[in-house]
């Protein structure tokens, strides 16, 4: 009796077990249709239509959020749009799929130059110089991004002004 329930409970241990398994995809298969809707994003960016391809990208990343591809290009649409705070979000959701995606590095990289956050800025170009063994666009892009510094704000600018003798 006591072995019979236990087979019983190993039984349905490993049948719900190998069920699970094998409805799962591997995580190198992104969704047919979240790569379409992607492309018709991109292809909407570059036709100059920023929001109907913002829709079209954010419902790839809705229909498989394991398109890093989505991630990364709404970040792009967000910096291009002075939204470097969405920007670093959205390219940290790419980097938690692909910890070495140098576009992502880069991208957030310089979006944390524009809030301000040169230290952490340091750190995803020290990733991406890790990474590249040799020199790359991605790590020139970063170190010229950090040399320029971050933008100078209207609050700074009126300091400066008032500052100055007349």
């Amino acid at each position: 009796m006591r072995v019979s329930s236990v087979a019983l409970a190993a039984t349905l241990a490993v049948v719900c077990m190998s069920t699970s398994l094998s409805g799962q995809k591997p995580d190198d298969q992104i969704d047919a249709r979240s790569m379409q809707l992607l492309n018709q994003g991109k292809a909407a960016r570059a036709a100059g239509d920023v929001d109907g391809a913002t829709d079209l990208i954010e419902t790839a990343a809705a229909v498989d959020p394991r398109n890093r591809g989505a991630f990364v290009t709404l970040a792009q649409i967000a910096d291009s749009r002075g939204l470097p705070g969405k920007a670093i979000r959205l390219y940290r959701e790419a980097l938690l799929l692909e910890p070495n995606d140098l576009s992502a590095l880069s991208g957030q990289g310089e979006a944390l130059v524009q809030k301000g956050a040169v230290n952490l800025a340091r750190q995803n170009l020290a990733k991406i110089r890790k990474l590249c063994k040799t020199t790359c666009g991605e790590a020139t892009e970063l170190s010229a991004a950090i040399a320029k510094g971050p933008p100078v704000t209207t609050a700074q600018v009126e300091k400066k002004l008032t500052a100055t003798p007349e």
